[in-house]
């Protein structure tokens, strides 16, 4: 009773995924589990290195995202030393975290998820790509690679290298930074807004196409977890931690970075490797909770700049609570884009970004520290204990994957339940369930700490245990 069914082209997500889909005795689906098949180990990894190493080491875990890993590890190591760094240095940290959500977000928007929209979740997997997106709408294809550009090359310009750049580290950065350099970032500020701003009205438009996707792609009940300022508006690289609920209400609040044990714990399944963290007050599993940029706007009661807070406004009235729909991380996707570019031109304008003095120094005045920030994917966690000579005795990761896994979970049960039909498996289905994934922008050898190939798998299993069909994307 065993079926194959391969197809290409390679899937749109980053990792190893494997989903089972359980039938019951009438053929529906009774249960869907979302496996993470790779093995994680940077906690292990990091044991006995000296703690100055850790943001270099930490931006190993992920190609997309290096700076967020680079800023929680070197936020950690910040508190290892017990000192302040220049006020210049958070700035400068804070403007390479803004050019990594924008990269970031267009190349999953743009590169990943864009395809679905513009061809259709049913078009066909040859062309439901980025090349299928340039013969169909050539603008939305400019943009994103522009968009993507622009953060890409400030991470560049200021760090050395696009990928794993070692310039954020324990106590500021390495160098201060030209002023001919943010100046040539600044004149493309206009450019790069235009094109967010036209694709945010664009996506705005092709939402009632998409009305049974928004329904179904996560449409739950949940808790929101994300970083606030003192305002409660967005903050990617400091703040408090602040959980809301599916109404909206506040159920955590003002909660500082260093008691993130007190409300978060993790669970560990057997048929996953990657952790299931969750709300402690609440319990497993009804702890679950969601970050990432919709979580961030139902966290959040503002973004804190012009443009952004009028698309917040609007966002936040499609829902009398929280927007519930992980369908709609794409359309927050884009409002934090726009954020991103807004911020970027006020810290550009900021005098203080070209101080020279971008570095403290120190020895081991601690010996624990707990760095958090946003990363595009959600709250990224790092937490160190070293010795007396600063050598790391042990470390806890939780990376933003990580806290979606519950939700991930639920919300592929959710597709499961809605379009599969009978023993047979489409294409047309299998690519729902791989949107609903790609609506979270997993990383998923970033949240398991783990290197290889990106192979994806859906099995469908009879009420007997049979697997009856089976979709490799390798």
């Amino acid at each position: 009773m065993n079926k194959t069914i391969s197809i290409d082209p390679v899937t749109r997500i980053e990792g190893h995924g494997k989903i089972t889909l359980h039938l019951n005795d009438d053929g529906a689906v009774d249960n869907a589990y979302f496996h993470v098949t790779q093995f994680r180990g940077f906690e292990k990894l990091i044991d006995g290195r000296p703690f100055r190493e850790m943001p270099a080491i930490m931006a190993r875990i992920c190609g997309i995202c290096p700076i967020s890993h680079l800023s929680a590890a070197a936020k950690a190591c910040d508190q290892i030393l017990g000192v302040g760094i220049p006020k210049p240095a958070v700035k400068l940290r804070r403007l390479m975290n803004l050019a990594q959500i924008i990269q970031s977000h267009a190349l999953n928007f743009f590169y990943l998820s864009s395809p679905d929209f513009i061809m259709g979740m049913d078009a066909e997997p040859e062309t439901r790509n980025l090349m299928g997106v340039l013969k169909k709408n050539s603008q939305i294809a400019h943009d994103g690679i522009m968009l993507r550009k622009f953060g890409q090359e400030i991470i560049e310009t200021f760090a050395g290298k696009r990928i794993h750049p070692d310039w954020i580290i324990a106590g500021g950065v390495k160098t201060p930074i030209k002023k001919e350099n943010i100046d040539k970032f600044l004149k493309q500020i206009p450019d790069v807004l235009k094109a967010v701003t036209r694709n945010i009205e664009w996506f705005k438009i092709q939402l009632p196409k998409f009305k049974d996707e928004i329904k179904t792609f996560g449409s739950m009940q949940s808790l929101f977890m994300g970083l606030v300022n003192d305002n409660n508006e967005l903050d990617f690289y400091d703040g408090k931690l602040r959980f809301v609920d599916h109404t909206g209400k506040a159920v955590g609040e003002k909660i500082h970075p260093n008691d993130y044990r007190t409300y978060i714990d993790e669970h560990v399944e057997e048929w996953t490797y990657l952790k299931f963290p969750y709300y402690k007050p609440r319990g497993y599993p009804e702890g679950m909770y969601r970050v990432g940029p919709l979580a961030r706007l139902n966290v959040a009661e503002r973004c804190g700049t012009e443009l952004a807070d009028k698309e917040f406004i609007e966002f936040r009235g499609m829902s009398r609570g929280a927007v519930l729909s992980s369908f709609h991380y794409h359309y927050a996707r884009l409002i934090e884009i726009l954020y991103a570019i807004e911020k970027i031109e006020i810290l550009g304008n900021d005098p203080d970004i070209l101080q020279k003095n971008v570095r403290a120094e120190a020895g081991v005045n601690n010996s624990e520290g707990i760095g958090i920030v946003e990363a595009p994917r959600g709250t990224l966690i790092d937490h160190f204990k070293v010795d007396e000579n600063g050598i790391i005795q042990w470390g806890n990761l939780i990376i933003a994957t990580g806290n979606n896994n519950l939700a991930m979970n639920r919300s592929v049960l959710q597709v499961a339940k809605h379009f599969v039909k009978g023993d047979k498996l489409t294409n047309g289905m299998l690519n729902r369930v791989e949107a609903v994934i790609r609506a979270y922008d997993p990383c998923l050898s970033c949240s398991t700490h783990a290197i290889g190939k990106m192979p994806f798998q859906v099995e469908l299993v009879n009420s007997e245990g049979f697997v009856i069909d089976k979709l490799n994307r390798s």
